[in-house]
């Protein structure tokens, strides 16, 4: 189907004006069926009567007429619209029975009950999978949503209070307008869903899961609602203008893949809802995604970017913003911390391949829009956002804040308008910093010696920044910080006010910028050995950056990244960054080392795994990472009788020992039973997974690759399984049957096709030219995928160089 440009969307919006959506759904066959019927009625103006234009419709169309008169059948998923009068209304009825594969709606069957439910996303083009629309986000009218539905279902929408009909087995449910929403803001849920309720600070919050875990909805409520009501009152209070709806909903739905931001009616993944009691860092994981989906109903829903361009409007923004008031507003204060620890460290990786691009790009079509969801416009986005926020002063952005969403609410924007916000809060001039950090690919590299800090960009000087350096002294306490330089950064050289003689000087302390740094070369062994002994979290987090960046620069060796991460968790007092700490320790010694050393760092993980055990608050992390790295089956087994109950530690210790090649069938039955997790097969699947026999590879590939019976949400824990070091003989054939497959894993949306072009891609018994042999295929794929592969692809190149 043809992908809308920016050209033919602008030239859209110049010639009509949207008025309103009247959209109605039939979800009435799906408790046995697959399709979906929709009537989409659209009412819009013409500037220049008897003009031409089009609609977009993917669905099959049943039946479509304007102002009456009936219209051609769509071509490539549009629907052409002749001789425009002045006032006009567009009807189209379709029909979507592909639930299943297919974008923007889906039908989910819970394996555990066989109760069904159905969800709908549209970002970024995909409400045209459903409905009839001008599906571009510059268009921001009201949506008013009728819907249709087995009696004991429960629907949800944008807005609250919707009318409920009973009408014999089934009912309606018409739901009020939304405000003024681009189309991908607006969304329908439904099923035999579970609620919960509260009303807190002003709002009527819901929240709502499927049937069969409700369990695990009913234990996290308490602190769902304690977020969800701390963002909205720090939102309201820094943007200066509170959330305008008293409805705010969270659902929880299988087989979505992430979470989406739809007005009031947030869908989320429901792996978030974790089976087992969430560690610390699930924990700050799930409020700082409740925070980024949340602080969308500001940047993007109430003001929306007019082109996909300006994505980073959106997704960066909300990024910076859920860090930001989880520190500010929560008790996951050192949630900066677990973004340096986890996706800052992807984004510094990708923004040194191939992947690299300009935060604010020229996007000529939606399905490049697709390709730019990635760790540049998210967590580079967000630590640029924090380095401008350090830039101009927090109150001078706050302010800036203020201004804009007084200025846009309910409208359409491009990047300027920030710009002229801020800078006329700030007094800065911003120019530069615009074209430096959001309009330049790559990322600048800064190192200190002899006094003066060298800097370079992309394509020569760095960029416009403030930045901390921190001189510490070695003593009995550890390393001491000394002295802290905040210094502004003009060009490639800038005088530092530090005292000499210091036993570290650590360059961005306290992470204020998005910069690559090195030590000198007197002070390599103690950043590496001693990183343990810096005295905070930040100044930790900082130190590990700077070793897993030379890691994956061939700069620093598995062994020496793994020395590095250990002597952090010996001593890490922040709970929430013991987690992402463990899975850098397990994937340099798993992924980054070579069979000669791989054994070695394993257990040297293992060992600080059980020293973590002792403690009682990293318990149940630190089991997780001894199963992940324990060396024979004996270990397991000592393992699984610490287990205790823990289900989710019972099917890892499986894993493991399928891996090692232990004998599980039996306890795999046993734990089938008793484990109320719905979804607990794919758990058994990635048991299979593991298991080092040609036949069990072959028949989990078939339902991961070929017929896709893993939901996305699980999707990850059987491809890791299916990936392991020590099977490169039994591994072998899949690089090729990857490569056969690579081109159609587009299908079902953008989502899906992130992940099975991410996650399938070859770990183990591939060779070193597999990397250059699945972009040569992806070039030809989806942008979405073509990208996937790119990034993959770069850091399996890297990986495959460090195990050499």
């Amino acid at each position: 189907m043809s992908s809308l440009t920016q050209v033919e969307a602008e030239q859209r919006a110049a010639l009509i004006a949207v008025e309103r959506y009247d959209i109605s759904i039939d979800f009435t066959d799906l408790p046995t069926g697959s399709t979906v019927v929709c009537v989409s009625t659209v009412t819009f103006t013409c500037r220049q009567p008897g003009m031409s234009t089009f609609a977009d419709c993917v669905a099959p169309v049943i039946s479509a007429t304007l102002n009456g008169e009936p219209l051609d059948a769509p071509v490539d998923g549009r629907i052409a619209l002749p001789q425009l009068a002045e006032c006009n209304t567009l009807r189209v009825e379709s029909v979507q029975a592909d639930t299943t594969d297919g974008p923007g709606v889906h039908k989910s069957v819970d394996p555990s009950d066989g109760e069904v439910y159905v969800w709908t996303t549209f970002a970024p083009d995909e409400a045209r999978h459903l409905f009839a629309c001008f599906d571009q986000p510059d268009f921001k009218v009201p949506h008013a949503f009728t819907v249709t539905a087995p009696a004991a279902w429960l629907v949800t929408s944008n807005t609250g209070d919707p009318t409920i009909e009973d009408r014999g087995g089934v009912r309606r449910w018409t739901f009020p307008d939304t405000p003024a929403l681009a189309t991908y803001n607006t969304v329908v849920n439904a099923g035999p869903l579970h609620e919960v309720r509260r009303e807190a600070g002003g709002y009527d919050l819901g929240l709502f899961c499927r049937q069969s875990l409700a369990p695990m909805l009913d234990r996290d409520a308490d602190e769902l609602f304690t977020v969800t009501e701390q963002g909205l009152a720090f939102f309201g209070d820094v943007f200066g203008l509170p959330f305008p709806q008293r409805k705010y909903d969270q659902v929880f739905m299988p087989d979505f893949g992430g979470a989406m931001e739809n007005w009031g009616c947030v869908t989320w993944e429901d792996s978030y809802l974790q089976r087992s009691t969430p560690t610390p860092a699930e924990r700050e994981t799930f409020a700082v995604v409740l925070l980024h989906e949340m602080s969308h109903m500001w940047f993007g829903n109430l003001v929306t970017m007019r082109w996909w361009d300006d994505l980073w409007l959106n997704e960066a923004f909300a990024e910076f913003a859920c860090y930001w008031a989880a520190v500010r507003a929560t008790r996951y204060t050192d949630a900066w911390v677990g973004l340096l620890a986890a996706d800052k460290l992807i984004a510094y990786l990708a923004d040194q391949g191939p992947v690299s691009h300009p935060i604010r790009q020229p996007v000529p079509d939606v399905a490049e829009a697709a390709s730019i969801f990635d760790a540049i416009t998210y967590p580079k986005g967000a630590a640029v956002l924090h380095q401008l926020m350090t830039y101009v002063g927090e109150e001078n952005f706050v302010a800036g804040m203020k201004i804009y969403f007084a200025r846009y609410a309910w409208g359409s924007t491009i990047l300027q308008d920030l710009i002229d916000a801020l800078a006329e809060t700030s007094g800065r001039d911003l120019n530069a910093w615009r074209a430096g950090w959001l309009e330049t690919a790559g990322v600048d590299r800064l190192v200190l010696a002899d006094g003066v800090l060298r800097g370079t960009g992309p394509a020569g000087p760095p960029r416009p920044q403030v930045l901390g350096i921190g001189a510490y002294a070695k003593g009995s306490s550890g390393l001491t910080r000394t002295a802290l330089e905040l210094v502004e950064v003009r060009g490639p050289e800038t005088p530092v006010a530090l005292p000499a003689g210091a036993d570290l000087y650590l360059v961005n302390d306290d992470d204020l910028t998005f910069a690559t740094t090195r030590p000198s070369a007197a002070h390599r062994e103690t950043l590496i050995n001693d990183a343990g002994l810096l005295p905070t979290p930040v100044s930790r987090g900082v130190a590990v950056a700077t070793v897993w960046d030379m890691l994956t620069n061939g700069e620093a060796t598995p062994a020496e990244a793994v020395r590095c991460v250990t002597s952090v968790l010996a001593v890490e007092t922040s709970d929430t960054v013991i987690e992402p700490y463990l899975r850098l320790a397990g994937d340099a010694a798993e992924l980054w080392a070579g069979n000669d050393s791989r054994p070695e760092l394993m257990a040297l993980v293992f060992e600080t795994c059980a020293r973590l055990a002792e403690q009682p608050s990293r318990r149940q992390v630190a089991l997780r990472g001894m199963a992940r790295t324990a060396a024979d089956l004996d270990a397991v087994a000592r393992l699984r009788q610490a287990a205790d109950g823990d289900n989710d530690l019972a099917w890892r210790c499986l894993t493991r020992a399928s891996e090692l090649g232990g004998e599980t069938d039996a306890d795999v039955r046993e734990l089938l039973e008793r484990d109320p997790d719905p979804d607990v097969t794919f758990r058994a699947l990635a048991v299979r997974a593991a298991r080092p026999d040609a036949g069990e590879k072959a028949a989990v590939w078939q339902m991961l690759a070929v017929d896709r019976s893993v939901g996305v949400g699980s999707m990850g824990a059987v491809a890791r399984a299916f990936w392991r070091p020590g099977q490169d003989e039994i591994l072998a054939p899949y690089g090729e049957k990857y490569l056969s497959l690579l081109p159609g894993f587009e299908r079902g949306g953008m989502i899906p096709a992130m992940v099975f072009s991410g996650r399938l891609l070859p770990r183990f018994g591939t060779t070193e030219d597999f990397p250059s042999r699945a972009e040569k295929v992806a070039a030809e794929a989806a942008p979405v995928v073509r990208q996937t592969v790119l990034e993959y692809g770069d850091e399996l190149r890297r990986m495959l160089r460090a195990r050499a």
